[in-house]
């Protein structure tokens, strides 16, 4: 194969790539322009779990949301950082927004690569992707941020008064949520590295020691609070992904080969 034609396959791959950068930047930029326009709404859900406590109690559900004693306000420290704050609240919201449709992009760009059977389950990638990514999302903003938020603003505090700048809070919560989001997606991460096959159910099964360890490790980074309970909040949810992603490895990843010169078990009588 000469040289021209071994390029040109990799010039059609940073076109097809260019395309979907793209649309994933117009999709953003629509998510953008509506999330900019509701971003004093956004703003208010953000500051809920600053203000609400969410308490463990003895009956169903076990969890109790308790409004804060004092209510916490925001603050700013130069005259550019609300307009700038509002900016990169809304640009992250577009992205969650955009997000389904991004995620057509990202399959759009992948699905030249499987087979032809394969490529039918765009809608069910795309489902999947928004569903476990909008589910990370709610279970940090609903779970994580009310233990976590409230924990750092009672901690040692005897003598300190707090005095939260709108940019910091913004920027520590924005965060947590786009981590959460990411790492709900580790099912569906397994199933395409199942079907690709780069990894197999069995592969999986045999680690899973060091993932129960890797579980309590990534749990200890994305939580903002030192204490064992919610670090274990959280990397319970993740160890229960991955054997998610394994169940789901095994219903839709890729089928192995059976061997035509491998005999056939017998039944002994």
């Amino acid at each position: 194969m000469s040289e021209q034609e071994l390029r040109m396959p990799f010039l059609s791959h940073l076109a097809e790539l260019r395309t979907r950068i793209i649309w994933s930047f117009v999709w953003t930029a629509i998510g953008f322009g509506i999330c900019f326009h509701f971003s004093e709404s956004l703003l208010r859900v953000l500051m809920i779990p600053m203000n609400t406590k969410l308490t463990v109690v003895k009956s169903f559900p076990f969890f109790s949301y308790v409004p804060a004693e004092l209510s916490q306000k925001l603050y700013f420290t130069s005259l550019i950082e609300p307009f700038w704050t509002h900016l990169k609240l809304s640009l992250i919201a577009g992205i969650m927004l955009a997000f389904p449709f991004i995620m057509y992009q990202v399959w759009k760009f992948i699905s030249p690569g499987l087979l032809q059977k394969e490529r039918r389950y765009s809608g069910w990638f795309v489902l999947f992707a928004s569903l476990f990514f909008g589910i990370g999302v709610v279970f940090c903003f609903a779970f994580l941020l009310p233990f976590a938020i409230p924990f750092l603003l009672e901690y040692k505090n005897e003598n300190l008064i707090a005095i939260i700048t709108f940019g910091a809070y913004v920027d520590f919560v924005l965060k947590f949520l786009l981590a959460s989001g990411i790492v709900f997606e580790l099912p569906l991460v397994i199933v395409l590295l199942s079907r690709m096959g780069i990894t197999t159910p069995d592969l999986l099964a045999r680690f899973r020691k060091y993932a129960v360890l890797g579980a309590f490790v990534l749990g200890a980074l994305l939580t903002p609070t030192p204490d064992v309970f919610n670090q274990t909040l959280i990397s319970i949810p993740i160890y229960f992904l991955y054997e998610l992603g394994i169940l789901f490895a095994r219903l839709f990843g890729k089928r192995k080969k059976q061997n035509p010169e491998e005999p056939l078990p017998t039944v002994s009588e």
